[in-house]
């Protein structure tokens, strides 16, 4: 099966990746490239993990589930490496064993006589686990106090926090039961543990978790993995999308068969490894895929309310331009039809025409803006307010206008105003026995 291609990477992650090797000095350009993906191309994160990854402290950018992982020890294809006790050696060999045989077992079965009698009077404090950290940081502790700092890389977290790490970054993960009382231990942390080839090993090839049985969060560990006796290795790695023991490592084991086995069970599992990165690789494609799918369809969807956005706002435009037409067609109407009223109105009020004989009468022809001319007469007492009623009342004349003489050209004052309330009479405005007066259209001003 085919890995699927990386996508390109932007130029500010190209810069990114280069500087996280310089910073890191790793040699791998693609596990520099998984680091800064699983910690979303944020340098400062990615360099501070792997600081923690080399001091042997979990990573505080992915912390711990709330529930610990389940980690599946009854796999029937797990590998197991017992190495037994030599069997003495000669007749003085031999002699040794069979004196010390009996001592041997009266201690270790009086010992567990005492410890199981111990149980129903105080429970054992190693069963309750109140600060699994503290209980590593003391192993480590007192651990170098007594083998010194030359040692490979202690993870500084619980076994819950290990697993976790160790899941996430598809590594192994080598479980370490530190048995004080084993005659065995002594030997295994001086001459197999602390040993320069057993070092670098282990802190290039996998995690490394460590803690004495002794301690609750060691005791809570050795409860679950079940080991028969000291000193005990257990190799986790992520099987099966289950964190599973894979190798036992039990016994005292010298350096070169210790990484030999490591090396044998991490051969033979590789295929799993590499299947879970493939696999993980496919989900993180496929979420990046969904993700941009996602992204593209949220474009689409922004576009589209735009659009529909855009279109409302035209409909409503519109609608509110066809309404204010509407309107102003009403208002046109009202106005118009008001007109009609009040020139009907200003008609029924104009006083009767005078005859013809009547010495107070006045003739005038009335030029209106259409060329066209009307005639009537009005009495000299009458005032202009009559005049300009009457030249309303028509329909020829328009809506605003002014009466103008022709010579002396001048407006009659037909109108009250603030300084004359009462327009003057015909008489008063100099008009003779027959006039011609021009209508002005003041429509437009």
């Amino acid at each position: 099966m085919a890995a699927p291609e990386e996508p390109e990477l932007s130029q500010a992650q190209t810069e990114k990746l280069l500087q996280f090797q310089d910073l890191t000095g790793l040699e791998s350009m693609d596990q520099c490239r998984r680091t800064l993906e699983q910690h979303n191309w944020n340098i400062e994160a990615a360099v501070q993990d792997r600081l923690n990854e080399q001091e042997g402290v979990p990573s505080v950018f992915n912390p711990p589930p709330s529930r610990p992982l389940q980690v599946n020890t009854a796999d029937h294809r797990v590998y197991s490496y017992i190495v037994s006790r030599p069997q003495p050696r000669g007749l003085l060999g031999w002699s040794y064993y069979l004196i010390m045989l009996p001592f041997r077992f009266t201690y270790y079965t009086l010992l567990d006589i005492f410890r199981f009698a111990l149980r129903f009077i105080r429970p054992d404090p190693r069963g309750r686990v109140t600060d699994p950290v503290g209980d590593v940081v003391s192993f480590i502790q007192s651990f170098e106090e007594k083998y010194g700092r030359s040692h490979p890389v202690f993870y500084q977290g619980t076994y819950s926090q290990a697993l976790n790490d160790a899941k996430r970054e598809l590594r192994y993960l080598l479980v370490y039961l530190h048995g004080d009382d084993h005659q065995d231990t002594d030997e295994f942390c001086r001459s197999t543990l602390c040993t320069e080839e057993v070092i670098t090993f282990l802190n290039t090839q996998m995690l490394f978790w460590a803690c004495s049985t002794s301690k609750p969060e060691g005791y809570r560990v050795s409860q679950a993995l079940r080991e028969n006796t000291y000193p005990f290795l257990a190799m986790i790695m992520l099987k099966d999308r289950r964190m599973t023991v894979v190798g036992r490592l039990e016994g005292l084991i010298q350096p070169e068969d210790f990484i030999n086995q490591l090396t044998f069970i991490m051969d033979a599992n590789q295929t799993y490894l590499m299947s879970e990165r493939l696999e993980r690789e496919e989900r993180n494609q496929t979420q990046v895929l969904r993700q941009q799918q996602d992204e593209a369809y949220l474009v689409s969807l922004r576009a589209d309310q735009e659009k529909e956005r855009k279109k409302r706002e035209e409909l409503e435009q519109r609608r509110q331009e066809e309404e204010k037409v509407r309107q102003s067609a009403l208002a046109e109407e009202r106005r118009r039809r008001n007109l009609e009223e009040e020139k009907e109105r200003k008609s029924e009020c104009l006083p009767l025409e005078p005859p013809a004989d009547d010495p107070e009468s006045v003739k005038i022809v009335f030029k209106l803006p259409n060329d066209t001319r009307v005639e009537r007469r009005f009495l000299f007492g009458q005032s202009l307010t009559v005049i300009h009623d009457f030249l309303f009342s028509l329909k020829e004349t328009p809506e605003k206008f002014q009466i103008v003489t022709n010579f002396p050209r001048r407006v009659l004052p037909c109108l009250p105003t603030e300084e004359q309330p009462n327009p003057p009479s015909l008489k008063e405005a100099g008009l003779s026995r027959s006039e011609v007066l021009f209508v002005q259209d003041l429509t437009d001003d």
